[in-house]
């Protein structure tokens, strides 16, 4: 099979979690939850903890129960300076350029996260779009709208015909339930739920075969 579009998570997934950056954003989260509800920093800790496991996200858990400004909680989440996390990463970009295909960034965050990573990394112009939680609102990764939306807005018809790249195991079942071909990037690939697991993204480019087909189903 050649894929018509590849899919790519953001964070943890185009660098690797030891860079911190997601640490960093989890105290910002935690720390906005304790300023915007008067919580100490253990039930700030212990809320986040629950909207992200029944709502997929603590954002779309504070929206429905709190009524929280989306744009004011993402600005605040994310502001954080990605230049101590995070490096140019020109192997990957020369890796990313030399895939003839459509490639796209789905994230969880929002856009100008996404766009200052890129930029950190020095992959800014190696993907045709982003895919942002604004864009798939009012539902966000694992929810299988949340896919289903995302191809619809890049033009795709076949659910097939995407390969989506992610460290998320919950993400990834979701992804595969509904058709996609999904490889899981990171360390953990033994409990995967994924066709494929490759340890970084830097080995992106060995899932394919020299016509850009997928190399490898046999795990379906």
């Amino acid at each position: 099979m050649k894929p018509e579009l590849l899919i790519f998570d953001l964070d943890d997934t185009l660098y690797p979690p030891e860079s911190g950056l997601w640490h960093a954003i989890g105290e910002r989260i935690n720390l906005y939850i304790q300023q915007r509800l008067g919580l100490t920093l253990s039930e700030a800790m212990a809320l986040r903890d629950q909207m992200y496991h029944q709502y997929g996200t603590t954002l779309r858990g504070l929206q429905i129960h709190y009524g929280i400004p989306v744009q004011e909680y993402l600005a605040f989440v994310h502001d954080v300076p990605l230049n101590v996390y995070l490096k140019p990463d020109p192997q990957l970009r020369n890796i990313l350029i030399s895939l003839p295909l459509r490639k796209i960034i789905f994230t969880n965050g929002d856009r100008p996260h996404a766009n200052r990573v890129l930029k950190a990394l020095q992959l800014d112009g190696c993907f045709d779009d982003i895919i942002d939680i604004v864009d798939i609102d009012p539902y966000c990764k694992p929810m299988p709208q949340s896919f289903q939306l995302a191809v619809e807005k890049a033009g795709i018809r076949d659910i097939s015909r995407c390969v989506l790249f992610e460290d998320s195991h919950r993400n990834l079942l979701t992804a595969r339930s509904l058709g996609m071909f999904t490889v899981q990037v990171g360390k953990n690939g033994a409990l995967s739920a994924a066709h494929l697991h490759i340890p970084d993204i830097h080995q992106v480019a060995s899932i394919f075969t020299p016509s850009f087909c997928i190399l490898d189903r046999s795990e379906e």
